[in-house]
């Protein structure tokens, strides 16, 4: 469940309250070194979240389109961290 601790477990930063048993399984799969139990504790987190408890409903997804062309050098893209569009104009570089 990356990314998925911000709003789904009691430390989060967005979270509003918190399930035991997501926070349980969100610690649990954080430590476990077997793939396939991990995999099956995050299906586990996610079938809790979005389908049993319906703790979110997501109404739309905000879609980052951005195009960059052959004389860009460096477009930018993951600089700033959780941002979704390319780094500041000032920071872009054409190709010589």
């Amino acid at each position: 469940m990356d990314g998925g601790e911000p709003y789904a477990t009691r430390n989060g930063v967005y979270a509003y309250g918190s399930l035991p048993e997501v926070d349980d399984l969100y610690s649990r799969q954080a430590r476990e070194l077997d793939v396939k139990k991990r995999e099956a504790m995050v299906h586990d987190i996610q079938r809790i979240v979005m389908r049993d408890k319906v703790i979110a409903i997501p109404l739309f997804e905000q879609a980052f389109i951005w195009g960059v062309g052959p004389r860009v050098a460096d477009e930018g893209a993951g600089r700033i961290p959780g941002f979704g569009y390319s780094a500041p104009f000032e920071d872009l570089q054409l190709k010589n």
